[in-house]
């Protein structure tokens, strides 16, 4: 196929406008004092209610959901639509202690999860885990951010026939992100994000009352849909899928739904979000109103089922599904209009990548690089840890993407959900409680880590005996039924803890030193004394008191 100019044109022309938008964003809301880490990697602190909006919309509604959800549902039918009912438990969920970890994390200076891990339980032991487990789960997520480009350039015939000339696009766009987050820090996926955000809701809107009336009727849209999901696969002989999840399919749904929404601010961008909100009403209204997202993406995970209506793919022996929703575009837009919609892709990936390199660089800098290797660090050698880091995330992800089949990556993404999922016992219970003793969580970490990463290794891919990681459902013990890998993980990382924390305490094994106080977990920026040590960024230095291990 040719390629098509317009909406390459199309394409090109947002892409500009963001690279612009990045390098202008290092003078936007500019730094007091730009060599220290809360202004590179948090924004200086100072996000308002609309920004830290579409902060947070661009920094979790990724290219890769807007491809991947919709080719999920285009691949098996209603199992996809698990990532709606996520959505709409996470909020509430989150509402509970989100504002209380942006209120400690303001009020004792912390940057990372990790960061309040350590200075929770006294423990820098507790704070790598927590650490090494976000840097692990976010890297192949980098990595299908850029397998998004990579899907809208092939739909496009971007590139020369040659391997490096049809990885040439990608690599551009890897330096543009690599160039603009070095020099803009958090402020650059902050300012972009309202052009992605924008695009986005333009392009969903437009599609499901454009592409339905092409075709004939969302009632003639969910019969062909109906027609293929019956029909065989002959990789597995069994139907393709279905319109409504079986029994069978239950507790894999409800499970993965639950544990899903669980991770989701387990991840260091999601917190990397959060904690650059300026104050904590800032946090509870944005929250309030996130939901708005969630209705967006049942919108867009109905173009999985336009898809196969529209006939996209159909006869292709092996058809990759993650071209399911370009191909779409390309084929029932105006050339115009699906260039547009390609910008709305390409630019769904730069957002989350920037932030997710930020915030592995952040984890790597404070709680390994200061923590262990430098304590005496000064900001400014943060800042430029922090810097060189991310760039080195980036390039390791584009490894991923240029070295390693997509699928694997994808499946690489799947464990990493399972990896950060065993961080909420940390986190989450330590934001309400100081009960549990650190020894005993990261024994519950390690059995949680080890369990999830063996039940995943021994799932085949569908169609593929003798493959591993193909899948994150497995057989639930005890109960006997299919579910997800990482809620089952996390039992069993819970109850090691639990019994390990009733056996050290009653040996009186020691425990750490935990600095904070009840006051810090409700504090807001007001609740801060002027002059105190506590005042974080305003201050350009750290205030975290010495650890044990």
């Amino acid at each position: 196929m040719k390629t098509d100019w317009t909406a390459l044109s199309v394409f090109i022309l947002f892409f500009l406008l963001v690279t612009v938008i990045g390098f202008v964003a290092a003078r936007w809301r500019r730094a007091t004092d730009a060599q220290h880490l809360d202004e590179w990697g948090l924004g200086g602190r100072s996000f308002g209610t609309v920004i830290s909006w579409f902060l947070l919309g661009g920094d979790l509604y990724t290219a890769y959901t807007f491809i991947a959800v919709p080719a999920l549902i285009y691949g098996v039918g209603a199992q996809g639509f698990y990532a709606v009912p996520y959505t709409i438990i996470a909020w509430p969920l989150v509402f509970l202690f989100l504002p209380r970890l942006w209120s400690v994390a303001r009020r004792k200076g912390y940057v990372t999860l990790a960061d309040f891990a350590r200075g929770r339980y006294g423990s820098k032991s507790v704070a790598v885990a927590v650490a090494l487990t976000g840097i692990l789960a976010t890297m192949p997520y980098i990595a299908l951010q850029l397998v998004g480009i990579q899907a809208v350039l092939d739909t496009l015939h971007v590139g020369g026939s040659s391997s490096f000339g049809k990885d040439l696009p990608l690599l551009i766009a890897f330096a543009v992100l690599a160039a603009y987050t070095y020099s803009s820090g958090l402020r650059a996926p902050a300012l972009i994000a309202f052009v992605k955000d924008t695009l986005v809701y333009v392009v969903v809107l437009v599609a499901i009352i454009y592409i339905p009336i092409r075709l004939g009727g969302y009632g003639h849209i969910f019969h062909d849909a109906a027609t293929a999901m019956a029909r065989t696969n002959p990789a597995t002989g069994k139907p393709r899928g279905s319109m409504i999840p079986g029994a069978q399919a239950q507790w894999a749904y409800a499970t993965l739904a639950l544990g899903s929404a669980m991770a989701l601010f387990m991840y260091p961008h999601s917190a990397t979000g959060v904690m650059a909100a300026k104050d904590r009403l800032t946090v509870r209204r944005n929250l309030a109103v996130m939901p708005a997202y969630s209705l967006m993406l049942g919108l867009l995970s109905l173009l999985g089922f336009m898809a196969i209506s529209a006939g996209v793919g159909k006869g292709v022996k092996g058809y990759n599904s993650q071209l399911a929703i370009p191909q779409l575009f390309q084929q029932m837009f105006p050339s115009w209009f699906a260039g547009v919609a390609f910008a709305a892709i390409g630019i769904g990936a730069l957002v989350p990548a920037a932030i997710m390199s930020i915030a592995a660089a952040n984890l790597f800098t404070r709680n390994i690089y200061k923590d262990l290797l430098k304590p005496d660090a000064t900001p400014a050698e943060e800042t430029k840890v922090a810097k060189l880091v991310s760039l080195v995330v980036k390039l390791g992800a584009l490894g991923f993407v240029l070295g390693i089949d997509k699928q694997f990556s994808i499946n690489l993404q799947l464990l990493g959900g399972i990896w950060i999922l065993q961080t909420f016992p940390a986190i989450v219970g330590g934001l309400f409680v100081r009960w549990f003793h650190r020894w005993a969580l990261l024994a519950g970490w390690a059995a949680g880590m080890t369990y999830g990463t063996w039940k995943a290794y021994g799932v085949a891919a569908a169609g593929k005996p003798g493959t591993h990681f193909g899948g994150s459902s497995a057989n639930i013990p005890v109960i006997g039924q299919i579910g997800y890998i990482g809620v089952t993980a996390l039992v069993l990382n819970i109850a090691v803890a639990v019994v390990l924390t009733l056996v050290l305490k009653a040996v009186k094994a020691p425990e750490g030193v935990d600095e904070t106080v009840a006051a810090d977990y409700v504090a807001d920026v007001a609740d801060t004394p002027a002059g105190s040590d506590t005042e974080g960024p305003e201050h350009g230095r750290d205030v975290i008191a010495p650890v044990t291990t």
